[in-house]
């Protein structure tokens, strides 16, 4: 599986915020809860320092999303001109001795994508949309300070594509796909503190990424669109020996990046369309909660369930840009299984319902008081081997 492949399906995640609610089938299956319970070999994406935990083994999925998105702004207006999206994942890990393991994980971080069916007259004269997609590579290595403490790096190599389309009216004239490519790094660790509680933290620096000319127009400072940074701690707890509980807090600084965090007010749209103070979807800083548990009923099978809510990153009075990007949904309910068919292999799955959300317009610059909606309905399949 390369980049290449990932980056070929559309990968919209617009959960919390444009973010992934959780990486692997399995965390996906418990709310995205990954910091300290670790579960398989793409728990790099989550936190580095699991690898140190899951041992040998290789791990692949595959996630059918369907979200339901649209607008309303003098008329309603569906975004789903794009209904489907299928979204890969893999990875592996090596256990290198009793202290060290190094592992590679591929993964999609996030997405945003808008198709409407009809032209928005305040936008342009065609249908607009846009489509963002981000692909990470994250090589790991872990090292056991004791056999129940572990701490790992991930170097992150970034891809983003990204296209925007009927846009006329702010001189956008459908450039079609750009690519940007960039890196950063994660850091993280995992302690077992007693045979029933294990705790982990983790910070991701702000993955610097390559501009979008063809876009140095739409983005502030020039068509820049890094990727934030955002930190976690988690808790697991295994109150008896079949069930786990884990709870995680995460932080993302959508803020930081001016394209994203920048206001649509009077003062950036003086300052113009892809200037360093320009206008950018004025997003907040969401905290994400991240609350799940697995059960083993038999030796072949683990069920899973948990539930994800981020506070809300679009304000009532940034609505108008946000027509493109309405990544308003805030409470999410998981259900997940595993299914242990021989001494190696196993086979995973989760499902994922995102309830309507909606932000109503209000106080936005020249009236322009959009209401967003979204929804959100996911379906993963895995193969996970150990060696």
């Amino acid at each position: 599986m390369t980049i290449s492949l990932l980056a070929s399906s559309p990968n919209l995640r617009a959960t919390d915020g444009y973010f992934e609610h959780g990486i692997g089938v399995k965390a996906n299956g418990i709310g995205g809860a990954g910091v300290a319970y670790p579960q398989d070999s793409l728990a790099p994406g989550t936190n580095p320092a699991g690898d140190a935990f899951v041992g040998t083994r290789a791990d692949f999925g595959l996630t059918y999303f369907r979200p339901d998105r649209g607008a309303e702004l003098g008329g309603d207006f569906s975004g789903n001109g794009d209904p489907d999206f299928y979204i890969p994942e893999a990875g592996v890990n090596w256990k290198l001795g009793p202290k060290f393991t190094f592992g590679i994980a591929l993964f999609g971080n996030g997405g945003l994508n808008t198709a409407y069916t009809k032209p928005i007259p305040a936008l342009g004269t065609k249908p607009p949309g846009v489509d963002l997609e981000q692909v990470f590579l994250a090589p790991t290595l872990t090292y056991k300070i004791t056999p129940q403490h572990a701490i790992g790096i991930s170097p992150i190599i970034a891809y983003q594509r990204f296209k925007a389309h009927g846009l006329q009216n702010f001189g956008i004239n459908d450039p079609g796909y750009d690519n940007s490519y960039g890196g950063g790094v994660r850091v993280g660790y995992t302690g077992e503190l007693t045979d029933w509680l294990t705790i982990g933290a983790t910070w991701q620096s702000r993955v610097y990424m390559s501009d979008l000319d063809r876009y140095k127009h739409l983005f502030a400072e020039h068509g820049n669109f890094d990727i934030p940074s955002n930190f976690a701690g988690g808790i697991a707890v295994r109150p008896i020996p079949k069930a786990t509980i884990a709870f995680d807090v995460e932080r993302i600084l959508f803020s930081e990046v001016n394209s994203v965090g920048n206001k649509v007010n009077g003062q950036t749209f003086a300052a113009g369309l892809g200037a360093d103070d320009g206008p950018g979807f004025g997003w907040r800083d969401v905290t994400v909660y991240k609350i799940g548990g697995s059960y083993d009923l038999t030796d072949h099978l683990t069920v899973r369930a948990g539930y994800n809510y981020t506070t809300q990153p679009i304000p009532h009075d940034q609505t108008f840009f946000n027509i493109l990007a309405p990544a308003v949904v805030q409470h999410h309910i998981t259900a997940g299984l595993t299914w242990r068919f021989s001494d190696n292999w196993e086979l995973n799955a989760f499902y994922m319902h995102a309830f309507e959300e909606r932000v109503e317009g209000s106080n936005n610059f020249n009236n322009a008081n959009a209401n967003l909606h979204m929804q959100q309905d996911a379906f993963g399949l895995g193969l996970g081997y150990k060696f």
